[in-house]
């Protein structure tokens, strides 16, 4: 599968925003996907994650609250709806996929082989 990931932007602190991340090729509802983001000097963290359905999310505590990601399997598309934003979420922003079985939710980089692009937020404050 082939992710590209867009939405990003320049937005003020307390503001919202949504990326989304297209998926091209069949079969997006065998895939578990995440969002994960890397700052500048720091490592590609975990942000969120969502299994095959769209049932079963999981978050960074530093996200808590404030992000939401959803799917949508029709529209083979994957969402991180993002408010209340802060400075320290100014980040590249990357999808992520990896074919699953089950309905797990996944959180470690390693397990995903499917990576888009990275999509730029920087929150002003």
């Amino acid at each position: 599968v082939q992710l590209q990931a867009s939405g990003g932007g320049l937005v003020q602190t307390g503001d919202s925003l949504r990326l989304s991340c297209a998926a091209s090729g069949r079969a997006f509802d065998n895939y578990a996907m995440g969002w994960f983001r890397q700052a500048p000097g720091k490592e590609r963290g975990f942000v969120a994650g969502i299994n095959r359905s769209g049932g079963n999310t999981k978050y960074a505590d530093s996200v808590k609250g404030r992000f939401t990601i959803s799917r949508d399997n029709h529209e083979n598309t994957l969402y991180l709806h993002m408010k209340n934003l802060k400075a320290e979420d100014t980040a590249v922003y990357y999808c992520a996929a990896t074919w699953d079985h089950g309905r797990s939710v996944y959180s470690d980089p390693n397990v995903y082989n499917n990576w888009g692009q990275g999509t730029l937020v920087t929150v002003s404050s």
